[in-house]
């Protein structure tokens, strides 16, 4: 069953280093037959968040927010791929995240964090858990860091370390299977 999993980036620095993982991402999720929109704030050039997408009189929302309302709707997961600034969330992907609400809910994400150190961003992965959860798209168990990520991907998200491409592919089985569990419950309906 083809799922849809949009790749929410969560950095717009100049040098980013996530967009590589973005990349990869994008292209293990393909492999397998899914499409996997990517959602990066810096083509996005989200305003900073004063009203929640839902809070416009229906028609009013900006554009880049009715287009990722419809993408969000229309999607069974969600990987969200976050670095780690001062062992938190990035404040782009916060502001990317916080416009929707209902949009998240009843469908399942996965946390892909990086660094360019050794610890591949995990500090912030666990603050975005909470997070997610709170946004109604709870994490899987499992989490994808990267560590040195200069070093494991090349600019175009090509991995350099082979324990890379296993480690993604246990993942996303992980991911696609809370995917499909969730889309048969909420075609039979939710809770509210």
């Amino acid at each position: 069953m083809s799922l849809t999993v949009p790749v929410i980036l969560g950095s717009v620095r100049r040098e980013r280093q996530g967009l590589r993982a973005a990349r990869f991402l994008v292209r293990q999720i393909e492999a397998r037959g899914h499409a996997a929109p990517l959602v990066d704030p810096a083509d996005l050039q989200l305003p900073l968040l004063d009203r929640m997408y839902k809070e416009y009189p229906r028609g009013e929302a900006p554009e880049p927010l009715e287009r990722l309302a419809t993408l969000y709707r229309r999607a069974d997961a969600f990987i969200v791929v976050s670095a780690e600034y001062n062992h938190s969330v990035p404040p782009a992907l916060s502001n990317t995240l916080d416009h929707f609400l209902e949009e998240y809910f009843w469908r399942p994400s996965a946390i892909c964090c990086y660094s360019a150190g050794q610890y591949g961003g995990v500090r912030a992965a666990m603050q975005l858990r909470a997070m997610l959860a709170e946004l109604g798209t709870p994490s899987i168990p499992s989490l994808l860091p990267i560590p040195r990520v200069g070093k494991a991907l090349s600019e175009e998200g090509e991995p350099a370390e082979e324990w890379l491409t296993k480690s993604a592919g246990r993942f996303l089985d992980e991911l696609t299977w809370y995917a499909e569990a969730l889309r048969v419950q909420r075609q039979s309906g939710t809770p509210y």
